[in-house]
Parts: C-alpha cells; structure tokens; sequence
C-alpha cells in the first residue's frame, strides 16, 4: 500500500483495505464474503477496536502505528491466503466469540439459526436434556446449543486431539464446564452410554472434486475436517448407520452435508430427508427423527457395508 497522508482515519484504512483485498484477488468465506467487511474485520482489529464497532468508530484518526498495524495485518492476509479469523485467533457463531487456529475449521455453519431458534419447531427445548455434538472442532456448536439450553447436558466429540484441545479452550472461556463433556471419539466409537434426544453434527461432507478445487484459504483449514471421500458421503452413511442406537425414540438427527446432498439423496432415494431452509442463508442440512432412521436401517447397513468393502 502507498503512502498518505498523515491524518488517516479507520474509514480511510478500511477502503484503503478494501481495494487491496480486491486486487489481490483473495477468496471469502470464512465469516465474510466480500472485501469491505473482510477489511472491517482486519483494520478495526488491528486498531483494538471489536467487529462491530459503532459507526461514529469511522471517523476516529489513527496513530502512526495504528496505520502501520492495520497494513500489515491487511498485508498478511493477501501474502498468506490465510482466513482473517486464524490471522485475529477469533471467530464469531451464533453472535459468539471462539478461539480458532489452524487446528480447526473457522465456524460458518448455519445451525446457527436453528440454535437460535432453539431447535422449534422440531423439538420442544425444555424436553432437550442431552445432545451430542458429532465432529465438534472448535466447540462452537456445542457450546452455542449449552447456552441456548440451559438444562441440557451436551457432549461433544471429535477424532482430532488439536480440534479437542481448542475446543477445551473455548468450553473454558463460555463457563460450561459443568454442562459440555469432551470426548476424543470416532463418530460414535468413544462416547459414553446413553440416548440422545439431539444429535447434531458438521461433519466432513467434501468430495473429492470439490477438494481439488479448494482455493487458497480453504486448504489452510485441516483436510480432516473437509475431505470425505469420492462421494462426500465416507462419514456421513457411517453417522446413519449408527445414529438410531443412540437417540431416545423421540429424538432427532440433524446433520449438514452442504455441496453433498445430492449425492446423499441419490444414495437413499427411499429415505424421506427433510431438507431445512434457513433465512440467512445455508443449505444441505436434513433432519430425520429416530423412527425414520430405524424405519431405513437396512438401507444404511447395506450402504455402510459396500463403503466398509471399498
């Protein structure tokens, strides 16, 4: 970036940002999608400002090393094609802050919403006393639906020892120790007895295709938690092969696949998803209650058998 003046206010660096992120020609994704707010994101942190700063915010004139810190974060950000959050060690779901590095996926699922709706229509929240968390990774989700059910006990689980330690991180910073049970876990392989009356879980679900394609700051992310498989489907046809043993008869799966719910669907042509929409955007994630699951479950087996084969 070139030299200016030498009153430069957070506005001028934000733009001033912005149009370098543009000509860099960067990749969105990981908590915004364009140059202006990704170059919010980086210049007000870098100033010591929060996100969400008020507008009045714009204005303010900064010290020289206010400026030069801003360039430089905004600098990184174009030289590494890392994701503005493992550049700040912070991300935003469900309005919360986590703790994130490249130990983990930076959080952008839309179960968001459904934790702020509380999971209504398709549970009653105070009927909620135990969830799981399959493939937690950061702990957003599980962390985020502790704090939206305060009676219900959660579990969260990961095959990632790096994943469980951030997520142990952030379960300490949320003050819900008492309520979020970590458990190193493959899939279901790992967990303490019991039934479920929520499974949720954002697994990996990308194929191989789309693997190849990832840009730049999508392959910073580890492939444990993206890649699954030729279909996308290696994890997921497991989690519903056994997900029924393990919900109460009243209880529901909720799972995102994202980009591989056509292929789910073509998998299982006689199970009845129910595909959620979402108001602020996201797709690919189905539910299916515990009679559906089991009214399928030879259908699972025999998918999960072929995968076990090869």
């Amino acid at each position: 970036m070139s030299d200016a003046p030498a009153t430069l206010t957070l506005r001028d660096l934000i733009l001033e940002g912005r149009d370098a992120l543009d000509g860099a020609g960067v990749w969105f994704g990981h908590g915004t999608d364009n140059a202006l707010d990704e170059a919010a994101w980086l210049v007000s942190h870098a100033v010591g400002l929060p996100p969400d700063f008020p507008d009045a915010e714009l204005d303010r004139v900064l010290t020289p090393g206010q400026v030069q810190a801003a360039r430089d974060l905004v600098a990184r950000r174009i030289e590494t094609r890392q994701p503005a959050a493992y550049l700040i060690g912070e991300a935003w779901f469900a309005g919360l802050p986590f703790f994130v590095d490249e130990r983990v996926l930076v959080p952008r699922s839309p179960l968001a919403e459904l934790i702020a709706g509380r999971f209504q229509p398709w549970l009653v929240p105070e009927r909620i006393r135990r969830v799981l968390d399959l493939c937690t990774g950061s702990g957003c989700i599980a962390i985020a639906t502790a704090l939206a059910l305060p009676e219900a006990q959660v579990d969260a689980s990961d095959i990632s020892p790096g994943a469980l330690e951030v997520a142990r991180r952030n379960v300490v910073r949320h003050g819900v120790q008492d309520r979020v049970g970590l458990y190193a876990a493959d899939l279901f392989d790992g967990l303490p007895a019991g039934e479920y009356d929520l499974i949720l879980s954002n697994p990996p679900y990308v194929d191989a295709e789309d693997m190849a394609a990832l840009p730049p700051e999508y392959r910073q992310e580890p492939a444990l938690g993206l890649a699954a498989g030729e279909t996308g489907l290696d994890l997921v046809i497991p989690l519903l092969q056994q997900a029924g043993r393990h919900l109460a008869p009243d209880g529901v799966l909720i799972v995102e696949v994202g980009n591989s719910a056509e292929a789910l669907q073509a998998a299982f042509p006689r199970v009845p998803f129910v595909w959620l929409e979402f108001a602020h955007g996201g797709e690919g994630v189905f539910l299916l209650d515990a009679a559906q699951l089991s009214a399928h479950q030879a259908a699972f087996d025999a998918a999960a058998d072929r995968l076990s084969q090869g």
